[in-house]
C-alpha cells in the first residue's frame, strides 16, 4: 500500500537580512503579495502577528473567509498557524515558516505544509495539490520582495 506524504517542505536562502524576511510573513496585510498558491486576495482582520494563540482572517480568491489561528511563535524566527472555517476550529493543516539569519545579509528560509491532521475531505483535492513546487512559488515571490526592501 502507497503512502502517502503529508508534510511537504522547501528552503531557499534570501539575498535580505532576517529581520525584513520576518516581518513580511507576520504581516498577514503582505500575505497576498508572496503567496505562492494564489489564494489569497485580503486579511479581513488581525494586525502583525506578536504571539501563539492570535487568529487573524483571510478572504481567499474563492470569496472565503479563513480564520488563521498562530499555533507557533518565535519572534524573527518562526511562525505558524492553522486554517479554518470562520469561526470554526482548524481545519487540520498547518503552514509553518522558519527563518535563519545566514549573515547579516541573507537568510535561509524553510517553509512547510503540514497536512497530516486534515480530515476533510473537501480539503484534500487542494492538500494534494500543494507540494514542493508551490511552496516554492511562495518562497520566489518572498525573495523578491524581501530584496526589493533590503
Amino acid at each position: 500500500m502507497e503512502t502517502e506524504n503529508r508534510v511537504v517542505s522547501a528552503t531557499r536562502d534570501i539575498a535580505a537580512p532576517a529581520a525584513i524576511v520576518f516581518e513580511l510573513i507576520a504581516d498577514p496585510r503582505r500575505q497576498p503579495e508572496w503567496d505562492g498558491n494564489d489564494n489569497l486576495v485580503e486579511v479581513i482582520s488581525g494586525d502583525r502577528i506578536s504571539a501563539a494563540g492570535q487568529v487573524f482572517a483571510m478572504r481567499t480568491t474563492k470569496g472565503n473567509h479563513r480564520d488563521n489561528l498562530v499555533t507557533d511563535f518565535e519572534e524573527g524566527r518562526r511562525i505558524a498557524w492553522r486554517p479554518g472555517d470562520a469561526g470554526g476550529p482548524p481545519a487540520g493543516h498547518e503552514w509553518r515558516w522558519e527563518v535563519e539569519p545566514v549573515d547579516e545579509r541573507t537568510s535561509r528560509v524553510t517553509h512547510t505544509y503540514d497536512w497530516t491532521e486534515l480530515a476533510d475531505e473537501r480539503r484534500m483535492t487542494r492538500a494534494r495539490a500543494t507540494g514542493e513546487p508551490q511552496l516554492r512559488a511562495s518562497l520566489d515571490r518572498l525573495a523578491t520582495l524581501a530584496e526589493s526592501l533590503a
